[in-house]
């Protein structure tokens, strides 16, 4: 699905990288494969996941998509895969404050009419959030916008789920129910995902670990 070919973020090129797997070498992410990214602080962790779903472009070296330079894609292609092919759980959720949870979510599903309204409703139920589905996301606890940002990255077909510090405001039980949840529309998608976390692997299965 994905190949990068000596690779480096344009602001990590003055810094000592020391052994990555991911910058300056040869990289092959293929399609459903289920990848735990290693990230210490200040590595680029974030910057990759964005280079991926397009938005960053501050990088040298190449980045390939089923063997097409990304670079390539005008907005057209980009809107086609993000609708089609990647889902993404940014980091800083990227939710509109003025807009209810369910109309953030239906901004995505109006789309792609991926998700039922009550299929919408059963993953805010199995993830404690149902209640808060009509309360503007700007008055939700961080914690509850995660788990609106989850459901909103279901309602799409996808490839390859880019998840970035999914959980970080989730207690456990929260985090296995999200964990639960991701991995079920992952393997009706038969798609895969990257997660980058500073340490904590969670309770998603992976098939392989790369540093970063």
């Amino acid at each position: 699905m994905f190949t990068l070919s000596n690779v480096i973020p344009i602001p990590l090129k003055e810094q000592t990288i020391g052994h990555s797997e991911v910058w300056n070498t040869e990289l092959n992410i293929p399609a459903g494969k289920k990848i735990f990214l290693s990230a210490p602080s200040g590595k680029g962790k974030t910057t990759f996941q964005l280079m991926l779903y397009g938005i960053r472009k501050d990088y040298d070296g190449i980045v390939k998509l089923d063997g097409t330079d990304i670079r390539t894609f005008d907005l057209n292609k980009w809107s086609e895969i993000r609708q089609n092919k990647l889902s993404i759980i940014f980091q800083d959720l990227r939710l509109f404050p003025d807009l209810s949870a369910m109309e953030n979510i239906e901004l995505k599903n109006n789309l792609t009419k991926h998700k039922s309204k009550d299929q919408i409703l059963q993953m805010a139920e199995s993830l404690g959030v149902a209640g808060f589905l009509n309360k503007k996301a700007g008055i939700l606890s961080y914690g509850q916008r995660q788990r609106m940002a989850i459901i909103r990255a279901m309602c799409q077909p996808f490839e390859l789920l880019l998840m970035d510090e999914p959980f970080s405001h989730l207690d456990k039980e929260n985090i296995e129910k999200a964990c639960k949840l991701i991995s079920s529309e992952t393997e009706q998608n038969g798609a895969g995902y990257i997660i980058a976390s500073l340490g904590d692997r969670y309770s998603l299965d992976y098939e392989q670990t790369v540093q970063l």
